[in-house]
Formats: structure tokens, sequence, C-alpha cells
């Protein structure tokens, strides 16, 4: 049963809007121009020029803002937030293997291609309908609301396709990384200059703008150290040193030894990074902890699941200024407490928060090992099939993945566990973007750097393309 589940979706191939992979090789500077043209159309539908038509008020889900890229009230409403979570689901359902997909055969992989496309569109109506339905943008005519579906469904489709266009080869790397980086840059800009009117008594919500204010008022800058849930200086510099501990911590590896059977005395290295799995774990636990706040939320503000055990065990709410924030039951901790002065007034949550983030990165780092295709086994054989061999070892699969086996379980552990206490506790400190948006910010940067010299080598010089895979 589990093998024909994908063949259910070959029918439904023909139907879905498809982006065509390039059949010539796609030049350097044309890849950065379709990058730069999805990146614009991005910025372009979530600035404030593209507005949902129709709305009169929204809720702020500030959890699933950065891992979702998404924008509130605007054409980004959903981000890329549907693509993820039903690129998590089949994931997780191929990784259990309660669906058979052998990523190795091209039909395969179409296939699950396809499913998450469909898988995609339909969660993208689903939330865009929860919306409406919860009451998010107030009480809708039946005309708007249905605008207002058909624009989320629609720009859902476009972000859809956008990420498709980048990742058959027209860009660089994809278009979800390309867009959570877009926008917890954008975040960290706003906390930085913002100059909105003031918020407190020391001025507009960037800090940059706010100490100007405060010093040009004579007040003492010891107030701006911390601003409890706006932009302070102890926030700014953890942002800096959450910077500087990332990057670090991406270039810490353990490097093995390999030799060339056929090429006697010609030797490499194998890296294993401590970051084995990159941020992939926090990307995961970050997606399933926001749809936990958004569909316990939606539950919650219905008339009857206000007074609902279920519904209370799995979330609910109280108001905080003009938003409601978690107030219990399991929404409460999974998320962030958010700053120093919320993790000293509730350290049960800070403390809860951190051990269920760090656990289910260290779970998803696991999953990821053989869904991803990144465990001993399959490393082994791709080393001994390109004619690898670790030194002193004979050239046998089942010797380099004993080798293996030493290192790269351990490694993804660890892995998990720091990414989840660095997304965590840089939440604690009231980092710009958020712990799990710098985290990703830099393992995307990082990932783009070694893209764009990869294909910039690959571009002067056309015989390293067959090294590089191309």
């Amino acid at each position: 049963m589990a093998g024909r589940f994908l063949n259910l979706f070959k029918p439904i191939a023909r139907f879905i809007p498809e982006v065509k992979a390039p059949e010539r090789r796609v030049g350097f500077n044309e890849k950065l121009f379709w990058t730069a043209i999805a990146l614009i159309i991005y910025l372009v539908m979530a600035s404030d020029a593209c507005r949902l038509y129709g709305i009169q008020r929204q809720e702020e889900f500030a959890p699933l803002r950065i891992i979702f890229a998404s924008s509130r009230g605007t054409l980004m409403e959903l981000g890329i937030g549907p693509i993820v979570t039903a690129g998590l689901i089949l994931q997780l359902l191929v990784g259990s293997a309660m669906i058979e997909c052998d990523m190795s055969k091209p039909e395969d992989r179409a296939l699950f291609t396809t499913a998450s496309k469909v898988f995609a569109i339909i969660l993208t109506g689903v939330q865009a309908s929860a919306y409406i339905i919860s009451g998010m943008y107030g009480t809708l005519p039946g005309t708007t609301a249905i605008i207002v579906f058909l624009q989320l469904l629609a720009a859902g489709m476009i972000v859809l396709l956008l990420d498709e266009l980048i990742q058959k080869g027209w860009g660089f790397g994809s278009g979800i990384s390309l867009f959570i980086m877009a926008g917890v840059a954008q975040q960290i800009f706003l906390e930085c200059f913002n100059p909105s009117p003031p918020v407190d008594e020391y001025g507009s919500s960037g800090i940059f703008v706010a100490l100007v204010q405060t010093i040009n008022s004579g007040k003492s800058v010891t107030g701006l150290l911390l601003r409890g849930n706006f932009p302070s200086l102890i926030g700014f510099i953890a942002t800096i040193v959450a910077f500087l501990v990332i990057i670090y911590m991406e270039g810490v590896r353990v490097e093995l030894p390999l030799s060339y059977a056929g090429y006697r005395g010609f030797r490499s290295r194998y890296p294993i990074k401590l970051l084995y799995v990159s941020n992939l774990p926090v990307i995961f636990a970050s997606a399933l902890f926001a749809n936990i706040y958004f569909f316990s939320y939606i539950l919650w503000s219905q008339p009857w699941g206000r007074n609902n055990f279920w519904v209370n065990l799995l979330g609910w709410y109280k108001p905080e200024g003009e938003q409601y924030v978690p107030g219990g039951g399991l929404v409460y901790y999974v998320t962030s407490p958010g700053n120093l002065s919320n993790v000293m007034a509730e350290p049960l949550r800070a403390v809860g928060y951190l051990a269920i983030l760090v656990a289910f990165c260290v779970i998803f780092s696991l999953t990821w090992l053989e869904v991803g295709g990144l465990g001993p086994s399959t490393v082994a054989k791709q080393l001994v099939d390109a004619g690898m061999q670790i030194p002193g070892y004979r050239r046998s699969g089942k010797a380099v993945e004993q080798i293996l086996k030493r290192y790269i379980p351990a490694v993804t552990i660890l892995g998990g566990i720091i990414v989840g206490l660095i997304a965590g506790l840089s939440d604690f400190f009231g980092v710009f973007g958020s712990g799990i948006g710098i985290l990703l910010s830099v393992g995307i940067i990082y990932q783009y750097y070694e893209i764009l010299v990869r294909e910039r080598v690959a571009e002067m010089y056309p015989a390293f393309r067959r090294l590089f895979g191309g």
C-alpha cells in the first residue's frame, strides 16, 4: 500500500503548474539574474504595496513569521509555511517507511516532487480558510472572504513556482532559503533602524534611532540595555555574539583521511562537520512548533474552544496589548519567552521550551540521516563507489561504514543539541531577527557562499565542472 501511494499522483502531475528544468547550461550571470528576480518578487509581495484586498484587521502570529518568511496582512501572509509543512510531512512519512520512495530513481523523485506540490497547495487552501474562518481578519462578507482566499491561494502558487524556478537550476540554492534569509535581514534592519513613533520613554523601536533620541534627550543609555519586548543594546550585542559563535561552529569538523584505490599516493579527506545535518533540524522543529501555535490559536479562538479541556490542553491565550499570547497548555512551552525579563519571570517555561527544542532538534537530526541519505551506510557506499578507501583498511563498504559509525551518529546528536541550544539561548537574550532566524541565516549565507564560489570557478574553468557534478 505504501508503495502505491506516490502512484496516486501520476494522473495529477499533468495538471500541476511546473517550471521546466533548463535544457542547456545556465550561466553564472543568468542564474544571478533569475535569483534576483525571485527575491524582488518576494520582497514586493511582502511589502505594504501588496496588502490583501478587503482586510480590516490582522492578528500577529509572531512565531510563524521568521521560519515561514511571512509578512502580516500582505500577499506573503502565509509565506513559505505550506511548502515547509508539506515537505516536513512527506519527509517524515518517507523516513518512517510509511511511504515507499527511492530517491535514487528519477521517477520516484518526480512523483515525490509532485506530491510535495499537491500537499503544499492543499495546505495553502487549509491555512487560508483557517485564517478567514477563525475571524483573524474580522467578520468578512461572503464575496470578500472568497477574494481574500483566492489572493492567498494565488500568492501560495507564485511562491511555490519561484522556489521551483530556483531549485530546478535557473537560480542559486533554493527559494525557501533565499526568502528566509531576506525576511531575517529585513527584520534585523528594522530592529536596528526603524524610525517608528516612540514606543516607550526612550523613543522609537529601532535601537540605533532610540539611542540617538535618548542621547539627545539627556537620558541615561543604561535604560536601553533591556527594553522588554523592544530591541535592546544587550540584544544587539547578543546578535553579534550569536553570529560569531555560529560562524565558528560551521567551520568545526572531523576530517577522515581517504586514498584513491586507482591512484597510488593520491590522498584526500572526507569532512564530517559538527553541524552535520546543517540547520534542517531547527527548521523542522520550528515548523512543528509554529503549526502547533497556529492551529491551537485557531481552535481556541472559536466560541466553543475556550472552555474545551482538550483545546486548552493544546493551548490557551491571554490578551497582551493588541494581540493574544500563549497563557498555558502545550503551546506555552513550545513558544520562546522572548527576552531576559520574561525568562526571569517565567523560568520553568524557559527551561521547558529549551528542553523540548533541543530534544526535537536531536530527533529530527537522527531522522534526517536516513531520509537525507547522510547515514554511515549510504556515505560508505558512495565513497567506495567513487574508488576511495580509508588508509590502513581494506577497500570494503563494511570497513568504511564501521569507521563512519564511530563519528556520524555522535556528531549528529551533538550537532542537534548545539543548534537547539544556540536557537533557544539566543532568543532568551533578545537577539535581532530571533535565535532561529540568526541560525538559519548564517547557515544559508554559508551555503550560498559555497554555491557562488563553486559556480564561479566552474564558469572560469570549465574543466572543473565534472568535479562539481555539472
